[in-house]
């Protein structure tokens, strides 16, 4: 799976292009996706900072994960460049009727699909045998490139997401 996702990222920007990953609380329908996709490729190639163009890529994944990328080799993202990446996703927020900025949402890939699990409940879903050590985890904190190909589909037990569980 993490093959086919690096696949669908740009091959020509920097292992240290910034990423900022937002998770809805729902999938999108197949029409709300590929609208996305249009609003974000679009945002993404009229993204500036500064006034200069920013190399941008925006994507939908699992019809429910937005990811923005900006390689900064070329034009720093500035503060401004960011407020008007998020402005963007909170368009998508009011459009769509989703929350994408609720990080007590977890996701985990459970029988090739995304599915979401509030994280007072993962525990008790890792008990039940819902997910397990080997369950693909969304680590939607990092923050690169090269982080979102090797460490954003980690396993439980490989994530901050284990010692959660071992508590228990």
């Amino acid at each position: 799976m993490t093959q086919q996702i690096q696949q669908l990222l740009p091959a020509d920007f920097s292992p240290s292009s910034r990423v900022w990953i937002y998770q809805s609380n729902r999938p999108f329908n197949e029409r709300e996706s590929l609208e996305i996709n249009e609003q974000l490729h679009q945002f993404a190639s009229q993204w500036l900072s500064h006034g200069d163009p920013v190399k941008g890529y925006g994507q939908l994944f699992f019809n429910q994960v937005v990811v923005l990328m900006a390689d900064e080799s070329a034009t720093g993202v500035s503060g401004c460049s960011t407020d008007g990446s998020v402005r963007l996703v909170k368009s998508l927020e009011r459009q769509y009727e989703v929350n994408l900025f609720d990080r007590l949402l977890l996701g985990f890939i459970v029988k090739d699909k995304l599915q979401l699990l509030p994280m007072a409940q993962v525990a008790h879903a890792f008990e039940n045998g819902y997910i397990n050590e080997d369950t693909l985890y969304l680590n939607n904190t990092v923050l690169t490139k090269q982080e979102l190909e090797e460490k954003w589909l980690q396993p439980v037990k490989d994530s901050w997401v284990m010692k959660k569980v071992q508590t228990v």
